[in-house]
């Protein structure tokens, strides 16, 4: 057992905290998964920046006076609902289908921002490592707002889909700022393997891995089985997350015209 995967709950109705600021190791957030049931009611109100993605179902959120209701089949098929609020703000959310999910993300944050909903259209698909890698690599990347859209949180968040029997967040890759994973399968019960530094762990539904600075985390899927897996990057003060460190040997792997064994030329006998 480590302090840095947190294996799979089965969460009840309710808010189930996974981190919180101070913990150990301290991503320096709070972050944990609310589920809800029809007509349930959770309220929320801190001195915090704060981030809300709809995971699956159909909520009502209410804020700053405004109304909306939001619904998402599934996180595979559909792309992200997020809520972005600054600190101090009034948040209450009442569950309307039989069964929602939201991941719930909270930290320290002195700026005033004004309060945004993303739309799952503003959260494009990006095919990448396509035409790499003998498409080995090839995943869905989802990035709902970092450093360049809104530069004034503290914090990154997307998705990634990576598909059956393939690798992603590949090649390995580093960076000081903590990252948080959390992770569904498709179907159920299938696994992934990451690598967390010198440490692989199996990874199962409902999986959660904290990554610390420096540690690389790459993955690999089960055949026959998807993997989405939340991310959430924390910036650090006066030095925001723009993009990672790749391992400088294994970045050949992504040059178009890498020649991977078995090669093409005929041997002579």
């Amino acid at each position: 057992m480590n302090n840095f995967h947190i294996r799979g709950l089965d969460f009840q109705y309710q808010y189930t905290e996974i981190t919180r600021i101070g913990g150990n190791p301290d991503m320096l957030m709070d972050f944990g998964i609310l589920r809800l049931r029809k007509g349930q009611i959770f309220e929320d109100v801190f001195d915090l920046e704060r981030a809300f993605l709809l995971v699956y179902g159909e909520i009502l959120l209410s804020y700053n006076g405004v109304e909306k209701t939001i619904y998402r089949k599934n996180c595979f098929d559909d792309s992200p609902w997020v809520l972005h609020i600054p600190s101090g703000v009034k948040l209450k959310i009442i569950g309307i289908s039989e069964d929602s999910e939201i991941t719930v993300h909270r930290t320290e944050n002195s700026k005033v921002f004004e309060s945004r909903l993303y739309e799952p259209k503003e959260t494009k698909d990006e095919y990448r490592g396509a035409g790499t890698m003998q498409e080995t690599s090839t995943r869905i990347v989802r990035t709902t707002f970092d450093y360049k859209n809104a530069p004034y949180s503290n914090f990154v968040i997307g998705e990634v889909i990576g598909f059956p029997g393939k690798w992603s967040s590949y090649p390995p890759h580093h960076h000081p700022q903590p990252e948080i994973y959390y992770y569904k399968t498709n179907p159920r019960g299938g696994h992934a393997f990451a690598e967390v530094g010198d440490d692989v762990i199996k990874l199962s539904e409902n999986d959660t891995i904290l990554i610390t600075s420096g540690k690389t985390h790459p993955h690999v899927t089960y055949p026959g089985y998807a993997l989405w897996y939340l991310w959430v990057i924390r910036h650090l003060d006066s030095n925001p997350y723009i993009q990672p460190t790749f391992l400088p040997e294994h970045l050949w792997v992504t040059e178009p015209d890498a020649k991977f064994w078995p090669f093409s030329e005929k041997k002579e006998k």
